[in-house]
């Protein structure tokens, strides 16, 4: 009797630990899909001197989405770099950037819309790549694109010159 309750409660424990080891879990991980791509600006100047490339700074900048009243960043001070979205059901987003000035810059961003399947539990994400840009020449000099696909990781995509 007593050999069989040692074996009981050996395969109660062995039974116990298996599940926890081994059980299944019913939540799904969707902490990386849940982040949407935006895409990373970087202020930039040329040094007229060696025509290098530099990080500048702006006093202040705010960025609204034209057409609507909606406001993408507000207020931002002293600005080296920065982080836009792009709209999901059209293939361009046009952005204004207001200046301490009342002076704006409006910036048209073309680009590609490519939904893509992550899985049943977490649903459809979007992959977006920047195809070409029109510009103001108020405050820009220039937008160079330096890495046309969004990302969730803070990659640089576009250096703006002023």
């Amino acid at each position: 009797m007593r050999k069989l309750f040692h074996l009981f409660l050996a395969g109660t424990v062995v039974y116990a630990l298996v599940n926890l080891f081994f059980g299944c879990s019913e939540e799904a991980d969707c902490s990386m899909t849940d982040n949407r791509g935006m895409i990373v600006c970087n202020v930039c100047q040329i040094n007229p001197e060696n025509n290098i490339t530099m990080k500048d700074t702006l006093d202040s900048l705010t960025v609204t989405a034209a057409g609507t009243d909606s406001i993408v960043a507000n207020r931002l001070t002293q600005v080296t770099a920065f982080s836009l979205p792009l709209r999901y059901a059209v293939d361009s987003t046009e952005l204004v950037f207001h200046y301490v000035r009342k002076m704006t810059d409006t910036v048209v961003i073309r680009h590609t819309n490519k939904p893509y399947f992550v899985s049943m539990d977490c649903g459809y994400q979007m992959k977006q790549s920047i195809t070409g840009i029109r510009y103001t020449r108020h405050n820009i000099d220039s937008i160079y694109i330096a890495n046309s696909e969004t990302n969730i990781n803070g990659t640089k995509n576009l250096e703006i010159f002023y």
